[in-house]
């Protein structure tokens, strides 16, 4: 779980510091810099899997040129810095399957990366350290029970760092420190072409590895229609959702086997379609045996099974997000604006079912209630209105002059609402001005059953229409 990111020289985010929680909504106009979060997020979590100069071209960019990655740096600097406050799972497994395991679930990690002239990048600093278990209570402000708690941290003590970069002369290394019986390892920065941190493949340094696996984790989700009507090769094709919704069928299949009964799974993922489309009735994978293809069927109230294909572009990615939600797969998701395909009589339907899928705090992590983060971007009124108060940012573009050559340029700048988690230590809020820029279309409603949505905030509530 991403708890914190500072980020600086990424695209148009300069000096951003956002804390985040189980769901995360970052409402804002298009061109602010919502999206440009997002790649920041892919980017720290491609580094952690590939080589430098891969991750950098795995983000997209308006440039023409293929190994251009001059278009991930702020147009004033040619440093990016990287600073991610995690809660890792405690166990896992290595490239080799072997199990790893540790004490040490929260952890801040920090890379530093520059932009030669040659076009490559340099590795500068990179350094992940253990968060002392003392500090827990000033770095984690959002709600969660005791269960939950205890259910994430371990009681590991560790003063010395995982990752560390030191300075000897005109040369920098950057060392993998042992734990248990393994040894330490040095290597000089100068022409590293990873970071250390995605060299870490074996369970003798366990802390390093789950801190790997948990940024490998962090993926954005972008559904796209042409994947979610492809049927599956039952032999070939993985059994986890793609993350542009391919293998939907062989996901919901597996899962259908896993169960008891399949007509569980069948019958959960059917009633939260019904949530979107009041027509549907049943739900199910159907295997041909002799192409050996599955392909997922929904039947309306006639009885009748069409193939899923034929549902329209909305209804397919709302289908998807039902399969994720009943599969125990963990990480953290981000889902650029779901709203797009749906009608807006169904907004809440998708807010519902994309908040069901994170994690609750209230109870501790189990197969029940998997290790799961959602942030959603958005530019939708109605979306905004809906969500609640508390997992709201709004993003916009503020002035800055830039320290160096004195040049105003224009950042992207997150706030939160007055009298929410995030106001326990001293950040930016938003305007009620601003905010209203969002809330005057929508009609008062007069009751809210499962807590408070932004629309129903009494101190906005006067200034509506």
């Amino acid at each position: 779980m991403l708890t914190r990111l500072k980020v600086s020289g990424f695209k148009n985010l300069v000096d951003v510091d956002i804390r985040f929680s189980t769901v995360t909504i970052i409402a804002g106009a298009n061109g602010v810099g919502k999206s440009n979060l997002f790649d920041a997020i892919k980017f720290l979590s491609t580094l952690a899997d590939r080589p430098l100069l891969d991750a950098a071209l795995s983000i997209r960019g308006k440039s023409s040129h293929l190994a251009d990655v001059r278009h991930l740096f702020h147009r004033l600097d040619s440093i990016m810095s990287y600073e991610a406050d995690m809660i890792i799972p405690s166990t896992g497994q290595d490239d080799l399957g072997q199990k790893a395991k540790t004490a040490f679930t929260f952890l801040r990690y920090r890379v530093v990366l520059a932009h030669q002239n040659s076009g490559t990048l340099e590795l500068l600093e990179e350094e992940l350290v253990p968060i002392p278990k003392k500090d827990i209570e000033e770095e984690i402000l959002f709600p969660q029970s005791l269960e939950w708690y205890q259910s994430v941290f371990f009681r590991g003590q560790r003063k010395q760092a995982f990752i560390s970069t030191q300075h000897k002369k005109n040369e920098r290394f950057i060392t993998l420190h042992g734990e248990g019986k393994s040894r330490l390892s040095s290597q000089s920065a100068n022409n590293l072409p990873a970071t250390v941190l995605s060299s870490v493949t074996r369970a003798e340094h366990p802390t390093a590895l789950l801190a790997k696996r948990e940024m490998q984790s962090w993926r954005l989700l972008q559904l796209e229609p042409s994947a979610l009507r492809q049927s599956d090769e039952l032999s070939l094709a993985p059994a986890s959702l793609g993350r542009d919704g391919s293998h939907l069928a062989k996901t919901l299949y597996t899962l259908a086997l896993n169960e008891t009964t399949e007509q569980k799974i069948y019958g959960q993922v059917a009633n939260r379609l019904a949530e979107l489309i009041d027509d549907v009735q049943a739900l199910k994978v159907v295997h041909d045996n002799q192409r050996d293809l599955l392909t997922v069927e929904v039947a309306g109230s006639d009885g009748i099974f069409h193939p899923a294909r034929f549902l329209s572009d909305g209804t397919l990615r709302f289908l998807a997000l039902a399969v994720l939600e009943q599969s125990a797969e963990g990480g953290l998701w981000c889902v650029e604006e779901p709203e797009n395909g749906i009608h807006p009589g169904r907004i809440e339907a998708i807010i519902r079912l994309l908040e069901d899928i994170a994690m609750d705090t209230a109870y501790p992590i189990d197969s029940d209630n998997p290790f799961r983060q959602i942030m959603i971007n958005t530019h939708s009124p109605s979306v905004v209105a809906s969500v609640p108060d508390e997992s709201l940012l709004v993003a916009e573009l503020k002035e800055s002059i830039h320290q160096q050559t004195g040049q105003h340029f224009k950042r992207a700048h997150f706030a939160c609402l007055p009298n929410t988690w995030r106001t326990k230590e001293n950040v930016c809020q938003v305007t009620k001005g601003r905010l209203l820029d969002y809330l005057n279309p929508i009609v008062r409603e007069e009751s809210v059953e499962d807590g408070q949505r932004v629309k129903n905030r009494p101190d906005l509530q006067m200034m509506l229409p």
